[in-house]
């Protein structure tokens, strides 16, 4: 914060705002956001992976504007998951948050989160459908191994077990 002596008046102050919760690589999001053009799904698409984190800080920090008081989907809803861009965890974030609550949706950026995001109040109600376009294409991808409990799985299969545990069926197509 600067101020100082200011002509006719008493004072002159600028204020710069920060927030701990900004990422770098979030303010084009957010200026999408301000002009009212985060109006279409594949947005994040040729983002970098840097900027795909991002792109989700901006989507969790700004789901009440985009979410403008929905209620969730009703139970037994389809949710078509496009597996194209999905070449790492942050993509399939960015992927599953546009399924269930379009473009620059929120639907989890981490495993606890997207967990958060099954037991309801952030656009979907279980039991629900995701019908997974592309699937094999986002299995190759997210084929890293990750522990859970006392075992190994992959990411993909991981994602596929809180599904399932969370009452979501997962058509993989």
């Amino acid at each position: 914060m600067t101020w100082g002596p200011s002509r006719g008046a008493p004072i002159d102050l600028t204020v710069t705002l920060w927030c701990e919760n900004a990422l770098a690589g979030a303010e084009h999001a957010w200026d999408l956001i301000r002009a009212g053009r985060l109006n279409r799904t594949g947005m994040w698409h040729e983002l970098t992976p840097e900027d795909r984190h991002a792109w989700l800080s901006v989507a969790l920090w700004s789901r009440e504007y985009g979410r403008r008081g929905k209620t969730d989907a009703p139970a037994g809803q389809v949710f078509t998951l496009d597996g194209r861009h999905i070449v790492d965890r942050d993509s399939f974030y960015c992927a599953i948050g546009e399924a269930v609550n379009g473009p620059g949706g929120y639907f989890g950026w981490h495993l606890d989160a997207l967990d958060d995001c099954l037991r309801g109040g952030w656009g979907a109600t279980t039991p629900c459908t995701v019908r997974w376009d592309f699937s094999a294409r986002a299995r190759a991808r997210l084929g890293e191994r990750v522990r859970s409990g006392e075992r190994e799985v992959t990411f993909f299969d991981l994602l596929l077990e809180i599904f399932e545990e969370r009452g979501v069926s997962v058509a993989l197509r």
